[in-house]
């Protein structure tokens, strides 16, 4: 972990910096208090619950509660945690409202690209085709009393990329606000962000959308108070064929990358909406995101037009 000194700030308030590596991705905390020690507390205890999630959500490690689900729901009912089983019902929830382009049932997918510990390869087509028969979220079959998960067949698997780090960003953010944080800043691999308050003396927090194809070159400045920000990009996990790019963003009910968008960005009041939204909106394109925006979202799309063309959604 690293730890950055506590500064002062203005003569009264404190800055403290800290993050740690979970989820494939390094989680930071940028915070401001008045009290050292409880500020420094506070912000150990944010990190410490990307840990927990990480050893609870992960699909790499054989011993999570993700995992298990994985090896045996196809086998039976899986009573699972209350916290994991409202996780899933929300998934499940999120996948009809989104017409099937956010699934969580994608892992074969994943896997037949090359994109579960790889940066992607071109599968043979029956190799998708085997694979997308196990895709569906109507596949995962939830018992609210029971507060079992059951697959509906053989081969389902369940993967958390789309929705992890949306989750924890957002029980970090309730840690800090729990104890007494105010003015908090909370990312994930600079893909998925939370705002607590505003920096002192600021309107908000400044965050920049990169774009699509170049690195240092910025397309959109915002300010986030009290709110959090998402990017689904085809840059970030990808590989070429000739001229064309296969991204890791996977279209279910395909068993193909989605094309026709560079990147989606989506700011709303929750980590996990911001998340879980980027991706349909990112495959269904912007007709049907502004037929479907919710309440208090805004979002910012690259369309493919040859080159990259970057507005906020009116």
């Amino acid at each position: 972990m690293w730890l950055a000194p506590v500064l002062a700030v203005g003569g009264e308030m404190l800055r403290h910096e800290s993050s740690i590596d979970a989820m494939g991705s390094t989680f930071s905390v940028a915070a401001y208090g008045e009290d050292r020690q409880k500020l420094i507390s506070a912000v150990d205890l944010a990190l410490e619950e990307a840990r927990r999630l990480d050893h609870k959500l992960s699909n790499y490690r054989p011993e999570s509660e993700w995992s298990e689900v994985n090896r045996s729901a196809a086998k039976g009912p899986v009573v699972v945690s209350p916290e994991l089983f409202r996780l899933l019902a929300f998934c499940v929830e999120t996948s009809r409202q989104s017409e099937g382009t956010f699934d969580i049932t994608v892992g074969p997918l994943m896997r037949a690209w090359g994109f579960f510990k790889g940066s992607g390869h071109m599968p043979h087509r029956a190799e998708v085709k085997g694979s997308l028969v196990k895709v569906g979220y109507k596949n995962i079959i939830l018992d609210p009393q029971a507060r079992t998960v059951r697959f509906a067949r053989e081969g389902v698997e369940i993967d958390p990329g789309g929705v992890g780090k949306g989750y924890a960003v957002d029980r970090m953010a309730d840690i800090l606000k729990e104890n007494g944080i105010r003015s908090a800043f909370i990312t994930a691999g600079g893909s998925s962000m939370v705002a607590i308050g505003t920096p002192p003396g600021e309107a908000g927090w400044k965050v920049q959308i990169r774009h699509p194809k170049e690195e240092s070159r910025i397309v959109a400045e915002t300010m986030l108070k009290d709110e959090s920000m998402a990017t689904s990009g085809n840059y970030e996990k990808f590989f070429r064929v000739g001229r064309r790019i296969y991204s890791h963003i996977m279209d279910p009910r395909t068993g193909f990358p989605s094309e026709g968008m560079y990147s989606v960005s989506v700011i709303s009041p929750l980590g996990l909406d911001s998340e879980v939204w980027a991706k349909p909106f990112y495959i269904l394109g912007r007709q049907w995101a502004a037929k479907h925006n919710p309440k208090h979202f805004r979002i910012f799309m690259c369309e493919d037009k040859g080159e990259p063309v970057c507005a906020w959604l009116q």
